[in-house]
């Protein structure tokens, strides 16, 4: 590793080795030489003058890429596509003369860019839905165990850790939604031209309306595609990339939702993200466990969620048929950003795959607070019993207010039950009222929501996406 100079975070400690390789210069300049083949073999197979000698010595050099050769006309011309037309043509001289022909530097920028942003979709498709599975998993697991809920997060109508894992897991489904539909329409650029006219090709194919009509589905199926976008300037649309940014921020939010509740539910001692034996949680406090790779989800998130403003600016600001103001900030935020999610999911997946729940922790706290929640019920039964309900809700009132100040003012504990079994208008003993003290009847529909939402909605998902699953995160630090 260089030490002189800088290195990306994403690369050194996010990003796996697949994403990286994704937007790697091999994978990159492959990718060019092998549209550059394709667009060879599409204008032979319409009738130009290209021999089968051509694209064979073509195909033969397609994955030796002479990075020195290119490297060195790219100082003498200042033009990277040009260098490595050269330089394929320096290993392929019988070919030379056919490479690129009627095309323009976006037929290899433009279309590869949509390759490589297709197979970063894929992976990241693959992480998200591995992800989903060991949410449902920890979903199913502790669908019955009730735990205090929160709004504003203060006390609220108990849940079950379970259900509370479902809205994490609904969000995920969200964003697998928008993924797939971007995922499923993505197309290229194709062949067109200087501006988006096909005139080049007009004057290749003799004004031949019919050959020229067939170039780009020719293409678009030599390069695994269904399509190429039906008009263009220069470029593709960048509205694309803001599609594509879109969804990654998407699932950048979901994760960062996730992240902050597994964070203060750690800080509450409820759940706890994993810990290895030799981790030191923190410099200074030996005892410290904190939740370092959650807030590196947030984290990581919120760079993500900016960097979405990107290619959407650049998309409105675009001129005409093209200007190259797309071209410096494309190389960074459509990689990064796909790196950044990368990093993100993996993270999700191994705090997901290893995270701890301490159920005696979460029964003390949700029964600290179940008396206030259980007081409906038990003015219920004391109504049922023959008292009056109006005095009755008069008096669970004032007894409440004076339980929360034993408790805030005095840190005492909740001595509700206490105080209302000592009111003869209830005429109910503290056994009585203690049976009334079963979090599992506080919880409402939550095992069954989480039973039918696994059932209906997820595991469906999770059989169609069957090939993907059964992949494990790596964690570089």
């Amino acid at each position: 590793m260089s030490t002189d100079r800088y290195q990306s975070p994403l690369s050194e400690r996010y990003a796996s080795k697949e994403m990286q390789y994704i937007f790697s210069p091999d994978m990159k300049f492959r990718t060019w030489r092998k549209l550059w083949i394709a667009l060879a073999e599409t204008e032979k197979e319409l009738g130009l003058n290209i021999s089968q000698e051509q694209i064979d010595e073509l195909k033969a050099h397609a994955e030796e890429i002479n990075y020195d050769v290119a490297k060195a006309r790219e100082k003498e011309v200042r033009h990277d596509v040009m260098s490595h037309v050269y330089a394929y043509g320096v290993q392929c001289p019988k070919a030379k003369g056919i490479i690129h022909l009627g095309a323009t530097s976006c037929y290899v920028g433009d279309n590869t860019d949509i390759i490589v942003m297709t197979e970063a979709l894929k992976l990241v498709k693959k992480k998200l839905v591995n992800v989903m599975k060991e949410l449902a998993d920890f979903a199913a697991k502790y669908k019955a165990l009730p735990t205090l809920a929160f709004t504003h997060f203060q006390p609220a109508q108990p849940t079950t850790v379970g259900k509370r894992a479902t809205l994490w897991l609904q969000e995920f489904c969200l964003d697998l939604e928008d993924l797939d539909h971007v995922l499923s329409h993505m197309k290229l650029l194709g062949s067109k031209g200087t501006t988006g006219t096909q005139a080049s090709f007009l004057e290749l194919f003799d004004g031949d309306q019919d050959k020229i009509d067939r170039i780009d589905p020719m293409i678009a199926e030599k390069m695994g595609f269904r399509d190429c976008y039906p008009v263009s300037g220069q470029t593709y649309s960048r509205k694309v990339d803001t599609r594509v940014a879109n969804v990654l921020s998407g699932i950048a939010a979901s994760a960062h939702k996730m992240s902050n509740d597994i964070r203060l539910l750690q800080h509450l001692k409820e759940i706890e993200e994993p810990f290895e034996k030799g981790q030191i949680g923190s410099s200074a406090m030996a005892y410290k466990r904190n939740p370092m790779r959650s807030e590196r989800i947030a984290s990581l998130s919120r760079y993500v969620m900016i960097d979405a403003l990107n290619p959407a600016i650049t998309s409105a600001t675009q001129w005409f048929e093209r200007t190259l103001d797309d071209s410096a900030n494309k190389r960074l935020s459509i990689p990064e950003g796909f790196l950044a999610v990368d990093g993100i999911l993996d993270l999700c997946l191994n705090v997901v795959d290893g995270m701890v729940v301490y159920p005696k922790v979460i029964e003390k706290r949700l029964m600290s607070e179940l008396p206030f929640m259980a007081t409906e019920n038990i003015m219920m039964d004391a109504v049922k019993a023959g008292g009056d309900r109006q005095e009755l809700h008069e008096r669970i009132r004032t007894l409440s207010m004076e339980a929360g100040k034993n408790v805030k003012e005095e840190g005492k504990d909740n001595n509700l039950l206490e105080l209302i079994a000592a009111d003869p208008a209830f005429n109910m003993t503290l056994e009585d009222l203690q049976k009334t003290m079963d979090p599992s009847k506080y919880v409402g529909r939550s095992k069954e929501q989480v039973e039918a939402f696994l059932a209906k909605v997820i595991e469906p998902i999770l059989e169609d996406n069957k090939e993907l699953l059964g992949m494990k995160a790596e964690i570089n630090v």
